[in-house]
């Protein structure tokens, strides 16, 4: 275990200055917006893929549109922050900090739904699609490769992590 917390903080490092400066001055630009922008973020994963609905409880025997469901919105928009923020801080904490939840719940939770790699894929592709649609006129190839060395990271840290509750 060990190995992975130094494998961890080493590839953390790769997040330059000036990555995180572009993941930070995007997020400034959108967070206002959040709560439309974790709504848009979650469709786009279930137009990618919509069998990833079925990961959700809330949403299993829905019949009511996504956009109406009473519990995606504040689940999308928990996401969308928590993901956003764990971005910007990345390079000031010197690895993937999370406020609301610890990785461990994180990756619990992500094993016991049956999430697999395709669906951090999925999600990656829809967040990106999500931030570039939200900032056009910032967006560049150098903002998409923070963004994804950003979520990458994060993606990793809850990897370690999924395995049954001890």
């Amino acid at each position: 275990m060990q190995d992975v917390e130094r494998n961890r903080s080493l590839k953390v490092s790769g997040l330059t200055e000036e990555q995180e400066a572009l993941v930070v001055k995007s997020w400034n630009s959108v967070k206002k917006n959040s709560g439309e922008l974790g709504l848009k973020f979650f469709i786009k994963i279930f137009e990618i893929a919509p069998s990833a609905k079925k990961l959700f409880s809330f949403l299993k025997d829905s019949d009511v549109p996504l956009e109406q469901n009473p519990k995606l919105k504040p689940h999308a928009v928990t996401v969308f922050v928590m993901t956003c923020e764990s971005a910007v801080q990345l390079r000031k904490a010197g690895k993937v900090t999370l406020k609301e939840s610890s990785l461990k719940d994180l990756g619990a939770t992500h094993f016991k739904y049956g999430v697999v790699d395709e669906h951090f894929e999925v999600t990656k592709y829809a967040l990106l699609e999500t931030i570039k649609e939200a900032v056009p006129e910032m967006w560049s190839p150098e903002m998409k490769n923070a963004w994804a060395e950003a979520y990458d990271q994060l993606a990793a840290a809850i990897k370690i992590e999924m395995k049954p509750p001890s």
